[in-house]
């Protein structure tokens, strides 16, 4: 064995401590949004459930109450039965809604998600 193949094998690899601390505030700051952001995706799909038994309705008022009723059973509030854009294609209701969901990250940055749906 030469002496460059000797230094070579004996040569350490692997992450430097730099690094690990670096990828474990990278991995730190994506779990903290990911803790935040969880909750909205669980609203939104009430919110879809909620849409679903909605348009079972037959006016909009009443799609709207039936909305409202669902909201109040599975405590959200991010939108209501008054910002619900219901419609008739054919004899089918359809009823659609958008919304947003802003997550703080510090000082003036915030995480912005936008939500929409409609039923089929």
């Amino acid at each position: 064995m030469g002496k460059l193949e000797k230094h070579m094998k004996n040569r350490q690899r692997g992450i430097s401590l730099i690094g690990l601390i670096f990828v474990g505030a990278v991995l730190a700051f994506a779990g903290v949004i990911a803790a935040q952001a969880f909750p909205t995706l669980i609203e939104y799909q009430a919110i879809t459930k909620a849409a679903a038994k909605a348009k079972e309705g037959s006016t909009v008022a009443e799609v709207r109450a039936i909305f409202d009723k669902a909201a109040q059973i599975d405590d959200f509030k991010a939108i209501s039965g008054k910002d619900l854009v219901v419609t008739k294609e054919g004899d089918k209701t359809v009823v659609a809604f958008a919304y947003n969901k802003e997550i703080h990250i510090g000082g003036p940055a915030y995480l912005l998600l936008k939500y929409t749906g409609q039923t089929k």
